[in-house]
């Protein structure tokens, strides 16, 4: 499984968690495992520490995504594939150190996918905000 695929499974499942809010997150992994006969270790591996490192950064991930809103925005007008989106491009370049070109780049063709028309664009903008304020790690 490459790693596009494995993105767009955490992907799912961090949307999930935004429209369920289980509080048994571990639970939660298990059974979306188990449901889509996920068994490669590396995406296993990948969807366990990208759903808990969000969990873990979740405070600062949400500043960084409404410090970079346009002014007239909050976060309860981001759709939840949206958000999902951002989240999930945010932990990969601020905490994975994953190039951020790369990153922003499978995040808006999922956007393309899963999202509304405005989408990408809406992601590519608060993306870029935050590289450019250069609160992601080099």
């Amino acid at each position: 499984m490459n790693r596009s695929a494995i993105r767009e499974l955490a992907f799912r499942l961090i949307y999930s968690h935004e429209i369920q809010k289980e509080e048994n997150l571990e639970e939660q992994i298990e059974l979306f495992l188990e449901a889509n006969s996920i068994e490669d270790k590396n995406a296993i591996e990948y969807i366990n520490d990208t759903i808990n490192g969000i969990r873990k950064n979740k405070k600062e991930i949400q500043e960084l995504i409404m410090k970079n809103l346009k002014s007239d925005w909050k976060m309860e007008r981001i759709s939840k594939v949206d958000l999902s989106l951002l989240k999930l491009a945010i932990y990969e370049i601020k905490y994975k150190e994953l190039p951020y070109k790369v990153v922003i780049n499978e995040v808006v063709e999922l956007a393309k996918k899963y999202g509304e028309d405005q989408s990408k664009n809406f992601i590519n903008g608060v993306l870029a905000s935050i590289v450019k304020s250069g609160t992601e790690k080099k």
